[in-house]
């Protein structure tokens, strides 16, 4: 499969600090990919070096077939930060109705969005009376709204209940099995098993790149964590 994301020798330097010392991956597209790595690992960082938002020392990052952060991809690629990035004094169904305008995408794919997160019952309510989960999904059909190929995910289950992370991950699948691609990080281990690939990322550096299965395999753990912590000590 090809790549939608191809980074090569990618060097950062935040606060005078080196966080990203010469990183180079690949996100297959159409794939669920999760980003792993504890906190402090360099994922935040590495995202906005995707989505084009962050100043680089080095290196290449090419997203879609195009240089990371060009206007083409505007419309292509959409980026949920962890703090939910939606207007908090209009409601639901306002703030998508924005959004689609500012994409000009059709006027039906707000309320095809709503309804993907499941807020259609609170579509009319004004975000800053939503919950901090209701909230975040509210952030992620802003996101949908454009049908982007890639959409990354900063965190995006962070603080949600066991059943609402479930229906996400659920949903992340449906939108890989209809062609997009989706790069998720997260610092808990147990969400490694919902993805198709793995990215482990520690100190900067990239662990492993991997599947589940193959993780347990090479490592002879019963669990991620545990396989996580074998890897670490062989690269220690």
């Amino acid at each position: 499969m090809p790549s939608a994301v191809a980074i090569r020798d990618l060097r950062v330097r935040r606060g005078g600090n080196l966080v990203l010392p010469g990183v180079s991956l690949e996100v297959r597209a159409g794939s669920v990919t999760g980003l792993l790595g504890p906190s402090g690992s360099g994922k935040t960082t590495l995202i906005r070096a995707i989505v084009g938002v962050q100043i680089v020392d080095g290196g290449d990052v090419q997203v879609l077939g195009e240089p990371a952060g060009s206007p083409a991809l505007r419309r292509r690629v959409a980026y949920v930060t962890q703090a939910p990035s939606v207007y908090a004094d209009l409601s639901v169904r306002e703030n998508l109705s924005y959004f689609a305008r500012v994409l000009d995408a059709p006027a039906e794919s707000a309320a095809e969005a709503i309804a993907k997160v499941g807020l259609d019952q609170r579509a009319s309510q004004v975000v800053v009376t939503l919950s901090g989960g209701e909230r975040a999904r509210v952030s992620l059909a802003a996101a949908l709204v454009g049908n982007p190929e890639l959409l990354v995910l900063d965190e995006p289950t962070v603080g949600l209940d066991p059943v609402l992370r479930r229906d996400l991950w659920d949903l992340f699948h449906r939108l890989a099995d209809g062609g997009a691609t989706l790069l998720v990080s997260s610092h808990v281990m147990d969400e490694a098993d919902r993805c198709d690939e793995l990215v482990l990322l520690r100190e900067g550096r990239v662990l492993a790149h991997t599947t589940p299965a193959d993780i347990r395999g090479r490592t002879g753990a019963r669990d991620l964590d545990e396989a996580f912590l074998r890897l670490i000590e062989e690269r220690s």
